[in-house]
């Protein structure tokens, strides 16, 4: 996908993905027509349980999640902030490195298809997200494929 650096739009053939991680756990991905409180509000609340803790970056969209009944900690990466130890424990409790390390994952997985298009991202999408939650079960994966196809 072609576009200039910065925050996707559809109209910069860039479109939005916004990507849901819980630690240990499973990922969301899903393409978004624009990155509004309106149209990411659904996501989070489908994928994400009320009362959980959120990390993000400083991005403005992510705003309401405590107005919205979720725990939210965000790093700044505008001050250089990647993750920050509040407890002094010397583990970094608060960070986005884990679905950082998703989109790294996804942008390798899409480069060797030289570009994919806005109205075939989403199936793209769909797929990395079940091969990636699938891979904790290793070499059950072709058992989560085809149990999907005959459901």
């Amino acid at each position: 996908m072609r576009g200039a650096p910065g925050r996707g739009t559809l109209a910069k053939d860039k479109p939005p993905v916004l990507g849901l991680l819980q630690r240990g756990g499973e990922v969301v991905l899903r393409m978004l027509a624009n990155v509004q409180q309106a149209t990411i509000r659904p996501v989070i609340e489908a994928a994400v349980a009320k009362g959980a803790l959120v990390h993000t970056d400083e991005y403005d969209v992510y705003g309401r999640l405590e107005d919205r009944g979720y725990g939210h900690e965000t790093v700044c990466h505008a001050r250089g902030e990647y993750a920050r130890d509040d407890d002094g424990d010397g583990f970094c409790e608060v960070h986005v490195n884990t679905v950082e390390g998703v989109w790294s994952l996804l942008r390798s997985w899409l480069r060797p298809h030289r570009g994919v298009s806005q109205e075939k991202l989403p199936p793209y999408l769909a797929f990395f997200q079940v091969v990636h939650n699938a891979r904790r079960r290793g070499k059950a994966l072709l058992a989560t494929l085809v149990g999907l196809l005959v459901t």
